[in-house]
């Protein structure tokens, strides 16, 4: 989805709440230390994602868009150095990035665009080609310990399509290009699979049996290739528009799994994904049904929760999103997140999901963040808090052999950044960088002011002040940062004229 409006039909009637099936093999919360899990590769069992240990794990994400556009590259590198986004991401709970991209990418002399390169910023992008500009990001996040699943979004930079290939980019181009994606990460665990192709709608079908629409067929197609020259990723499968005269969002529909689901050479590598929007994207006719918000979850079990209540496979909702601004929406949202089951009950046990968008500039649902391209939307980011899962073991941390590495320290410093001062109050963000040769588990940042300021509200941190010290602790989804990694929380401040304190940071 990007800054366009879906026009898709819709189902009248809502199904029937489906029972969930027990998961005898099902893991809470608390059964394992989830900071621990996520590394090497992933595979599935049942609904779960499983570590390449075995132990479950949640992709709860985000979506970086900008490789699927004329810009050819990841927005926002207009006004911020790739890495502190990268940076900012993780420090704001996200574990995952989805980032979509177009056949484009991979054409000769394809070169990104609107890179702002003063002041230092993006440095090592210069002279760097599309996809070598990818490579760095795919490599920064998976040393702040992200997962990357690469979003096949549409065949050019032009729009979207409702088939998996046009007449300038047919099916072989597309399968050539995914297995070019899947050969060049071959080896690097931080891209866990492919999402084949974003949001099939009609005439896609699925189950027909017609090979030129039929999506079900083309994805098996396509997975097969995929896993040939790289079978350790997943494959990320989306739905359709419409089964059996029932239609829903873009690659929303995911009914026709349960008669015709996709079979792949290699076991244990698919997952389902479906998309789900809000009225700022298009309106439905569940909206305005008179028990709405309680009629969504038998919605959304009809059209692609029965997958995961059922045990058939893992669910991935890889778009969500919203202005926020109707009552409708709030509604709405806070109806999925508790839908798509909160990590402090379920663990990983759970949907997984990346939310549309980090980008502001997507124009039917904006972003987390705002337009400065900097400040985070702590409302919309809020509704998202409980189902934010922990992070992974970023690349480099483990020292050969295992263990803790012997003598390896923790330490830490904090950077204090004022990013705005209206006179009556301040915004400020402080970085919190390991400095030290093992992973944090968490940390402490404390400064003091030389006036009268106090803290009025923060986020990505909890606090205590006292006069006028203030000591910050990490919050829940960002106190484990790998070596040479970074995390970031920000606060509100009053009055005005905050000034820089000298700060300090203790880890552990």
């Amino acid at each position: 989805m990007f800054r366009t409006l879906r026009r898709a039909l819709c189902a009248a009637a809502a199904a029937l709440l489906l029972p969930l099936i027990p998961l005898a093999t099902a893991q809470t919360a608390r059964a394992v230390d989830a900071a621990d899990a996520g590394a090497g590769y992933w595979h599935t069992s049942g609904r779960q994602i499983l570590d390449a240990a075995g132990q479950p794990v949640r992709v709860a994400g985000i979506n970086w868009f900008g490789f699927e556009t004329g810009n050819n590259v990841v927005h926002g590198l207009w006004s911020r150095d790739y890495k502190n986004m990268i940076d900012q991401i993780r420090s704001t709970g996200y574990n995952t990035l989805r980032i979509p991209y177009s056949d484009d990418i991979f054409k000769s002399g394809a070169v990104p665009n609107s890179i702002d390169f003063s002041s230092g910023k993006n440095a090592d992008l210069q002279g760097l080609n599309s996809l070598q500009v990818l490579d760095k990001i795919v490599a920064y996040a998976g040393q702040d310990g992200l997962k990357v699943i690469l979003d096949r979004h549409r065949p050019d930079g032009g729009g979207q399509s409702a088939l998996w290939y046009t007449s300038a980019v047919p099916e072989s181009t597309w399968i050539t290009n995914l297995k070019a994606l899947a050969t060049r990460y071959k080896g690097n665990p931080t891209v866990v699979g492919l999402d084949l192709h974003n949001e099939p709608h009609d005439p896609a079908c699925w189950g027909c049996g017609d090979t030129t629409r039929d999506w079900r067929l083309a994805a098996q197609r396509a997975g097969n290739a995929v896993l040939s020259v790289n079978p350790d990723l997943l494959i990320f499968v989306e739905g359709v528009q419409t089964f059996n005269g029932v239609s829903g969002w873009w690659g929303g529909n995911l009914m026709g799994v349960a008669q015709y689901p996709v079979q792949l050479d290699v076991p244990n590598r698919v997952v389902y994904s479906a998309h789900d929007y809000a009225t700022s994207v298009a309106q439905q006719s569940w909206f305005s049904d008179p028990t709405f918000p309680n009629n969504m979850p038998g919605i959304w079990d009809k059209y692609w929760g029965y997958i995961f209540k059922q045990n058939i496979a893992p669910v991935w909702v890889g778009e969500f999103g919203t202005t926020l601004q109707s009552t409708v929406d709030q509604k709405w949202l806070a109806a999925l997140v508790s839908y798509l089951r909160p990590t402090s009950t379920y663990g990983s046990d759970s949907f997984h999901w990346t939310f549309w968008s980090w980008n502001p500039n997507s124009g039917d649902t904006g972003g987390i963040l705002k337009d400065d391209w900097s400040t985070v939307d702590t409302v919309k980011d809020g509704y998202l808090t409980s189902i934010k899962a922990p992070g992974f073991p970023g690349g480099g941390t483990t020292p050969p052999g295992g263990g803790d590495g012997g003598g390896s320290t923790a330490a830490c410093t904090a950077a204090y950044t004022v990013s705005s001062d209206w006179g009556g109050g301040f915004n400020a963000e402080v970085k919190v960088t390991n400095t030290g040769t093992t992973a944090l588990k968490s940390w402490k940042v404390s400064w003091t002011w030389p006036g009268a300021q106090k803290v009025t509200s923060m986020w990505n941190a909890s606090y205590t002040q006292s006069g006028a010290s203030v000591t910050a602790a990490n919050a829940d989804h960002n106190g484990a940062v790998p070596a040479g990694g970074s995390a970031s929380f920000g606060f509100g401040g009053a009055p005005g004229g905050g000034g820089v304190p000298s700060v300090s940071c203790v880890a552990t």
